[in-house]
């Protein structure tokens, strides 16, 4: 208590602010597998599964843009309440009598969960820039690593909780629980959060959302497609190819994804110490070799999968590998935003980078749907693996200096 009284405002409405982002995650993963598991055994399609998600990847494009205007203009910790608030009614909304539950009706509902996630990422992920001193990346690194593993792991325990509940207490006892747990949450936060942390000096242009810097730029393109990599058969694919192929239950499958996004979470914690920095690294260099190497275990599970060589084995051991590469690619772009990013308004650039990064998961849900009921889990792999390429070309345009702000 002495040590955490000692710390400065600042510091100390950041530490509020990443346990609030903590909190919303591990109820943001555990409605994607209760929504994805539940609708699944209503008997939806894969497709229609997708388009549950497509309002929710849609608002969080648009919102990752206002967001961040709204970040630098009211405070980073309004913008936080706000999107807290919003996750509630999300949930709430959710239960009603099953036959309310039409395709649109649940599309609302993950329109306004999609606002609210994103109002928490933006609001965590530009707090770092605030309180740490310029010039020290290796310490800015560490930081975002340590935040965006956290996340990614309790994301996957709400995967594991998330398939707990459905199976414990049903979908809207499962819905009703968290709802009241994240209204514990956010009344805590509006009593505490106080300060207008990563408040811009200067009130912002409207026209400002719209990053001015070439290394921004390249970098969110590069993020868009990385990500769709990822969810073009993550998201909806791989959970209904596990359940119908292999037959497992609600249960297996959360548990499951669950480990491997904790796994993916721990290895994003620990890149700083995989990727050593120096003056002489070049962020080209770096982000395209990782993206090759992403790109190079997509191909030996597609391989895999071609040749019929141990299905099950080859896609459980494949992904857990793909995880542990794809998490080192997502902790060093994570770092580079905040690196490259304004001190002054900060959520303005990172808001318009995780735009690109919802953009990414919008295209990878959509075709996670579509390709795997048209053509296929393989299909979904062949596009992951296009995308994993087109990121690592696009990196390679990035400034052969390491450091934006050094």
């Amino acid at each position: 208590m002495v040590k955490l009284s000692a710390l400065s405002n600042d510091i100390k409405q950041y530490l509020i602010i990443t346990g609030n982002y903590w909190a919303f995650t591990l109820t943001d993963g555990a409605l994607r597998m209760l929504i994805v598991l539940h609708f699944h055994t209503l008997g939806y399609s894969p497709l229609n599964i997708a388009m549950l998600f497509l309002f929710y990847e849609m608002f969080g494009v648009v919102t990752n843009l206002v967001g961040g205007y709204l970040g630098a203009r009211l405070g980073l910790n309004k913008t936080m309440n706000i999107g807290l608030g919003l996750q509630v009614i999300a949930l709430l909304m959710l239960v009603v009598p099953a036959d309310w539950l039409s395709v649109f009706y649940v599309m609302v509902a993950q329109a306004l969960s999609g606002i609210a996630k994103d109002l928490n990422k933006m609001s965590a992920k530009s707090a770092i820039k605030m309180i740490v001193a310029a010039g020290q990346e290796g310490t800015l690194f560490k930081w975002v690593a340590i935040l965006t593993g956290s996340k990614n792991a309790l994301k996957g325990v709400g995967f594991f909780v998330g398939g707990l509940l459905l199976t414990l207490v049903a979908f809207q006892g499962a819905i009703l629980l968290m709802a009241g747990t994240l209204i514990l949450v956010w009344s805590f936060s509006v009593y505490a959060l106080q300060n207008d942390l990563g408040k811009a000096k200067s009130i912002p242009k409207f026209t400002d959302i719209l990053s001015k810097s070439r290394a921004i730029n390249i970098l969110s393109g590069a993020r868009m497609f990385l990500f769709g990599a990822r969810d073009v058969w993550f998201v909806v694919a791989l959970p209904v190819f596990l359940s119908q192929t292999f037959n497992w239950d609600h249960w297996t499958v959360g548990g499951f994804l669950a480990l491997w996004v904790i796994g993916y979470g721990g290895v994003q914690s620990i890149a700083p110490k995989i990727i050593r920095l120096s003056s002489n690294i070049s962020a080209a260099v770096e982000t395209s070799k990782w993206a090759a190497l992403l790109s190079l275990v997509t191909l030996a599970i597609i391989v895999s999968m071609h040749y019929q060589w141990s299905v099950q084995v080859s896609i459980v051991a494949g992904l857990m590998l793909f995880g542990a590469v794809f998490a080192v690619n997502s902790s060093l772009h994570s770092y580079l935003i905040v690196s490259y990013a304004k001190a002054d308004g900060v959520s303005l650039d990172v808001g318009f980078y995780y735009m690109a990064n919802a953009m990414g998961r919008l295209i990878g849900t959509v075709l996670s749907g579509w390709i795997f009921q048209a053509y296929g889990f393989t299909a979904c792999l062949l596009i992951s693996f296009l995308f994993v390429v087109l990121a690592g070309i696009i990196s390679s345009q990035l400034p052969m200096q390491e450091h934006a702000t050094a």
